[in-house]
């Protein structure tokens, strides 16, 4: 879908135990990953038809979106009037890097979510060519959150996201939702 590769082929480490602690979890990897995807569920599929949407508009995996959305709000939950620090809605939108669209929960905002993930993904596609596409996703999920200066190589493609881990957890968590959530 749309040239971004696909999320079932990316290899993953999943998440840090920092990230895991979030849910007490004694255990990390990808079968941590997994169990916080399945955790967020049911408030996710309060999303799910806009997410749907704005996956097929964009050309981008839904999957990938709710691993997104997963991963930095847990579907909301962690979230106090829509934000989570300096950072706006369900894909927590930094304010001091963009002017925020939309509700915390809108199409709006997950539309703006994207497309700021479709411009990193083709920042990294520009700094790293002889990526596969897949990788290139990869590079561009560490870059959501880290930005495209910090990614620096594909093994080390998390060194500087948040939990040492940003990348390899949502696509672990993007691919639950691929094979369980329906997305």
């Amino acid at each position: 879908m749309g040239g971004y590769g696909d999320v079932l082929s990316i290899d993953t480490s999943g998440a840090s135990q920092e990230t895991a602690n979030q849910d007490d979890l004694p255990y990390d990897g990808v079968d941590a990953s997994h169990n916080m995807a399945e955790t967020d569920l049911d408030r996710m599929n309060a999303y799910k038809e806009i997410i749907q949407k704005v996956g097929q508009q964009k050309r981008i995996d839904p999957a990938i979106i709710a691993g997104i959305i997963s991963r930095q709000s847990r579907a909301g939950n962690t979230l106090k009037d829509g934000w989570g620090g300096d950072c706006w809605g369900l894909m927590q939108v930094n304010k001091n890097y963009h002017t925020l669209k939309g509700a915390w929960d809108s199409e709006e905002h997950i539309r703006q979510g994207t497309d700021i993930l479709i411009g990193v993904i083709g920042n990294i596609k520009t700094k790293f060519r002889a990526w596969t596409a897949e990788q290139q996703l990869k590079g561009g999920l560490a870059a959501y959150n880290c930005g495209p200066r910090a990614v620096r190589a594909y093994d080390r493609v998390d060194e500087n996201t948040s939990g040492g881990d940003f990348a390899n957890d949502v696509v672990a968590r993007a691919q639950w939702y691929k094979n369980h959530g329906g997305f």
